[in-house]
């Protein structure tokens, strides 16, 4: 299924031109701004045979609903999110181990953008997200991603425990990250094999019930005097670090 999406930015345009241009069904550009980036963008716009339309920046600022759209606004096809038979197709499919991105309760579209960034660049194979009191795939989500959201399967589940353990049913490893007495180190544990990890929302972090799924957990030793890091910021730490481990396995 899919639906069609207002979307700004010069990164997420460009990548849906390139990425399908058939999809962009109307193309809006400032009229007045004539800076290298986002006069390459309209050359890639012509040689994709779209038709960009001229505006004033207040237009384009009234139309995306925001004023950091920098110059340009298109409508397009976008995927919709996933669902809980999409995630069982993806495990399905898959010639190697699962390596998947649990986000529990992220509400912040900034975080989950740049969360689905780090995921798509880690290699994550898709991004779990529970249906309610979390953030979906919105424009400023897809802005911030840079074209990663369209990239990488983002799954939005009903029940985020049920589908735990489901994922554990088909022999993946739960490891949630929290501050909790009996979590080990992010350095000392083995991330390698069909993994999910888990992170939780801005301040909350992952639930009680989330937690008590999991198989394990985890946290990011801290050398300074702060507690915790922004949810983006932990993603990106733990999926490296779990990329380090699984390109040693691998090599």
């Amino acid at each position: 299924m899919s639906n069609r999406q207002l979307i700004y930015g010069i990164h997420a345009v460009e990548a849906a031109i390139q990425r399908d241009a058939t999809k962009v069904k109307s193309l809006w550009v400032d009229r007045k701004r004539h800076d290298k980036r986002l006069e390459s963008l309209v050359e890639v716009a012509y040689a994709a045979q779209l038709q960009p339309t001229t505006l004033n920046k207040d237009e384009l600022t009234k139309m995306a609903g925001v004023d950091r759209h920098q110059g340009v606004v298109a409508e397009v096809i976008m995927q919709q999110a996933g669902s809980e038979s999409t995630l069982e197709t993806i495990l399905t499919e898959l010639e190697e181990a699962p390596f998947l991105l649990v986000l529990d309760g992220v509400q912040d579209p900034h975080n989950l953008g740049a969360c689905l960034r780090s995921a798509e660049a880690a290699g994550v194979h898709a991004v779990i997200a529970p249906k309610d009191k979390a953030c979906g795939l919105t424009a400023t989500v897809r802005k911030v991603s840079s074209g990663a959201s369209e990239q990488i399967p983002f799954i939005l589940v009903t029940n985020l425990a049920r589908t735990l353990r489901q994922l554990q049913d088909n022999g993946v490893w739960v490891v949630g990250t929290a501050l909790h007495d009996d979590s080990r180190s992010l350095y000392e544990s083995d991330l390698k094999g069909p993994l999910a990890l888990v992170l939780g929302a801005e301040g909350k972090g992952i639930r009680r019930l989330t937690a008590e799924t999991c198989d394990g957990l985890i946290h990011i030793p801290m050398a300074g005097t702060v507690e915790s890091l922004n949810v983006s910021v932990a993603t990106g730490i733990t999926l490296f670090e779990a990329l380090r481990q699984r390109n040693l396995q691998s090599s």
